[in-house]
């Protein structure tokens, strides 16, 4: 009884091959079917290196949402270098609740020479090219944010040259923690001093032609420093042709969750506006000289994701090039076959002639063909 039943389970499992062997003999081999299989392996081949080349590249994905965070601080960093002595200048941070955040809370003021080295002058110049490229290729900002990682450094190089020359300007670099509000970080004439109704700088003390507020923004970001991303002001100088010159920026920000393979951060994007003007209180162009940076904050936050295509999708879309090319080469070739029998087969029928009848004295006709001669002699 067990043999008969594993008899009978081997049969229904025959019965059910979707793959039935064709014997050698019933096999029928052309020249054609073989071009035709070499064409379809190559594509095969082909289309099998560039999916798998997709398979090993990633993609960032963008998911948007409200930020519910207000209470924490928001990390403003900086590195700027102002063509005037430090003892001339002052920098800090006003908002909309009015709170004032000191310079001396987290940046130093380092006198340094304002004209870069050659070696720093490449470098900046590197710099505007990627600012120029990424303004025209919005994509390759995907490109340095999976390219971040915490061992790479955009920051200014150091000098390479030991210049005996004195000091000129002034580097104001550092950090600042700030409330989640709209505000202004400035750097103007004279040191910064709390005032009732805001705060004041102490510029009466400066000599008006020494003011000169061509400046080098060689990083400013927002949130967490993350080491190889790039920011939108990253390597921007601006040169003064006036004294009472003003330098404005106009700054949104937008809270920004990076995770990818290489770093995960809560950093912010942020988008600017420039403009500069010379104050001429009798033109009617009134403010004070310096560097103005407002920033306001947007109220989106987003999420930015590196994925990868998974292994299941991958090996589906390599079956389903697989089979396609042997269903679509396959047909192609029984259509081209049947149309090149078509034609010959026209040829064919078409070099028969009909055999004209011989008429008889008694007017029949014989419909039957000539009998072959025998030309033996």
């Amino acid at each position: 009884m067990r043999r008969l039943n594993r008899k009978k389970t081997l049969s229904l499992v025959k019965e059910l091959d979707a793959f039935p062997k064709v014997p050698d003999s019933y096999v029928e081999t052309s020249a054609s079917g073989g071009t035709v299989s070499l064409i379809a392996f190559t594509t095969m081949a082909l289309l099998t290196i560039m999916e798998f080349s997709v398979y090993q590249d990633t993609w960032m994905k963008y998911e948007y949402e409200v930020d519910k965070d207000f209470s924490s601080k928001l990390r403003i960093n900086i590195d700027i270098t102002v063509a005037m002595k430090c003892q001339y200048v002052g920098a800090d941070v006003l908002d909309l609740a009015e709170t004032m955040v000191a310079s001396a809370d987290g940046l130093v003021y380092e006198p340094v020479l304002f004209d870069l080295s050659p070696q720093q002058k490449e470098w900046q110049r590197m710099l505007q090219l990627i600012q120029s490229r990424l303004q025209e290729e919005h994509s390759l900002q995907d490109v340095i944010f999976k390219s971040a990682f915490k061992t790479t450094s955009t920051t200014l190089p150091p000098r390479e040259d030991d210049s005996s020359q004195s000091p000129d300007a002034c580097r104001i670099h550092g950090h600042l923690y700030v409330n989640k509000v709209a505000g202004n970080f400035h750097i103007t004439v004279g040191k910064a001093i709390p005032h009732p109704r805001g705060h004041a700088h102490l510029a009466a003390l400066v000599n008006h032609d020494s003011y000169n507020f061509s400046h080098r923004i060689d990083h400013l970001s927002f949130g967490e420093l993350v080491p190889g991303i790039i920011n939108p002001l990253d390597g921007t100088e601006k040169i003064a042709v006036d004294h009472n010159q003003m330098f404005q920026y106009f700054i949104t920000v937008v809270p920004t969750k990076l995770h990818t393979y290489k770093i995960s951060a809560d950093t912010h994007q942020f988008s600017v506006t420039e403009r500069e003007r010379i104050i001429n209180h009798a033109a009617g162009s009134h403010g004070v000289s310096g560097i103005f940076m407002k920033y306001d904050l947007s109220s989106l936050m987003v999420t930015v994701t590196e994925e990868h295509m998974p292994f299941w999708q991958f090996f589906v879309r390599l079956c389903g090039i697989v089979g396609g090319i042997f269903s679509t080469t396959g047909m192609l070739h029984g259509i081209g076959k049947f149309i090149v029998e078509i034609i010959c087969c026209r040829f064919r029928l078409g070099s028969y002639k009909p055999v004209h009848s011989v008429p008889f004295e008694d007017g029949h006709t014989d419909n039957h063909l000539p009998l072959l001669e025998n030309n033996t002699h």
